[in-house]
């Protein structure tokens, strides 16, 4: 087991990547400098090989399944993971990674909006699109978080090992927050620098189609994690929907004392019955989550003892 494993997802990033890997290699000696390639083609395999990182592949395209394989085959006490593009400094990992080794933290997230992220980042939507996921998230969640969609990174065995990756591409940032602060994960922040990329080289994230997936993946995990609180928002817009249509309804029923409109009605009574179903749906699923966290604390309980069992037979 690896006293500390930098963990770098790369998709064609020849022009940078061997300066990533000798700045944390310089910041974190004792690390070995993992870098996955997701089906490069401009030799940044090599680059990182002669720069004196370990170069692994993972052949199916996105950046969550790269670290789907990643946290599976990688074991270490701490985990730093960043981006190959060189925007994130290699200066703020040792202060991460002793959060993790010796305040016992599961996921440090590198606080890019706090500092210099507004200035540096030279695309207006993608600065809109980071406010508004997290202002989504922390008050869908109610949590705190500074920055929901930063790739720097540092995780504890305990969150790597116990985190299942579900998506594939660039949401996977939004669900590991999502996973933490449902699963009540120790959580802090540290505001790092941020310098855009350098000139040529070019982002992978398409800021309208990746933009369309974080936010669907938001909704999806909140009606994952949160059923009863996003079953009864249906409910109660079922309800009002059928009481808009109601309302003349009664009004005809008032003036004559006789229902005019019957087939309105009826559906208003389905829209009724469709709202009470979607409540009870919820409670019956806020069960089941429920159910669900005490069987995680139950694994975690698990994955703790195997850690330690690991590190006393080194």
């Amino acid at each position: 087991m690896d006293k500390i494993a930098v963990l770098i997802p790369c998709y064609n990033e020849s022009k940078t990547i061997e300066k990533v890997v000798k700045d944390f290699k310089k910041v974190l000696p004792e690390a070995v400098i993992y870098v996955y390639d997701n089906n490069s083609s401009d030799g940044t395999d090599e680059i990182a090989r002669k720069a004196g990182a370990v170069v692994r592949y993972e052949y199916q395209q996105g950046k969550g399944n790269v670290i789907r394989r990643m946290f599976r085959e990688i074991e270490a006490e701490a985990y730093v993971m960043v981006d190959g593009d060189d925007t994130y400094p290699a200066e703020h990992a040792r202060e991460m990674v002793d959060r993790v080794l010796e305040r016992k933290v599961d996921m440090v997230i590198g606080d890019r909006l706090s500092s210099t992220y507004f200035e540096e980042n030279k695309r207006p939507f993608h600065n809109f699109g980071n406010s508004l996921v997290q202002k989504s998230i922390n008050t869908l969640f109610r949590a705190d978080i500074k920055d929901i969609m930063t790739g720097y990174r540092a995780f504890s065995y305990l969150f790597v090992k116990s985190f299942p990756v579900l998506s594939n591409g660039f949401e996977i940032e939004t669900e590991m927050t999502i996973h933490a602060i449902d699963k009540r994960m120790f959580l802090e922040n540290v505001i790092i620098d941020y310098r855009d990329r350098p000139e040529g080289s070019e982002s992978k994230l398409n800021t309208y189609s990746d933009g369309v997936k974080v936010i669907f993946t938001i909704f999806k995990l909140f009606r994952i994690y949160k059923p009863l609180n996003f079953f009864a928002i249906v409910s109660v817009l079922l309800t009002v929907l059928a009481a808009i249509f109601f309302v003349p309804v009664f009004i005809d029923y008032v003036h004559t004392g006789l229902v005019l409109k019957f087939p309105t009605l009826i559906v208003c009574g389905f829209v009724i019955i469709a709202a009470l179903l979607s409540l009870f749906s919820g409670l019956i699923l806020s069960s089941i989550v429920q159910k669900n966290r005490q069987d995680f604390e139950m694994e975690l309980n698990k994955i703790h003892m195997d850690f330690n069992s690991r590190k006393n037979n080194e």
